[in-house]
């Protein structure tokens, strides 16, 4: 079990490049500007990771779930991220950046995982893992798919965390509630179309 640098590196450009225009890497800039990121990204790294691990070990396990259960699944998801955020009467000017995480570290931790675990089946990134550990080897394709994943979010959350200091948080969670919306809309017209 050797590890081949240059598949680890196919894994991880081809993987990040498919992930960035991803509906859950807006997932995670929305939860990162209303939950506090670090715990964001360590919910949908572990999602991530079990992705990636249930791709390289049995990609065929994907086909086993009906498409339109886990896209209405995400939806729901989604719907309640949007709900949580569109809902809050947070946002007052007083409020330090350092108090506006919604809740503590395990409800965020849970949030972040379900929402991506929940919506990454099936995906093109959890395929396309697959399909490279056919190919490429498991452990340099789990490991340049992890990586890449990981990156995204962390990018994702970086991004939602700058504009989170600069933009006021009630615009911030409007904002992210209609993302989140969005998303949930998505999610559903992706039953109807496939």
């Amino acid at each position: 079990m050797s590890l081949d640098p240059l598949a680890v590196l196919t894994a991880f450009g081809l993987i990040f490049l498919a992930e960035l225009p991803d509906k859950t890497m807006f997932a995670s800039l929305a939860m990162g500007t209303r939950m506090r990121p670090l715990y964001v990204w360590f919910g949908t790294s572990t999602a991530f990771l079990v992705h990636v691990a249930i791709a390289v070990g049995a990609g065929s396990l994907i086909g086993l779930l009906p498409g339109w259960i886990v896209k209405l699944v995400s939806a729901l998801l989604f719907a309640f991220g949007a709900f949580m955020l569109l809902r809050g009467g947070g946002g007052d000017e007083g409020e330090e950046s350092g108090k506006k995480t919604v809740t503590g570290f395990w409800p965020v931790y849970s949030t972040a995982f379900m929402a991506v675990f929940i919506s990454e089946w099936g995906d093109l990134t959890q395929i396309t893992t697959a399909n490279l550990a056919a190919s490429n080897g498991t452990w340099s394709t789990a490991i340049g798919s992890a990586a890449a994943l990981m990156s995204v979010s962390a990018l994702a959350l970086l991004a939602g965390r700058f504009i989170a200091t600069r933009v006021p948080l009630r615009t911030v969670q409007r904002v992210g509630g209609v993302c989140m919306l969005g998303l949930a809309v998505w999610s559903v017209v992706e039953i109807f179309v496939g």
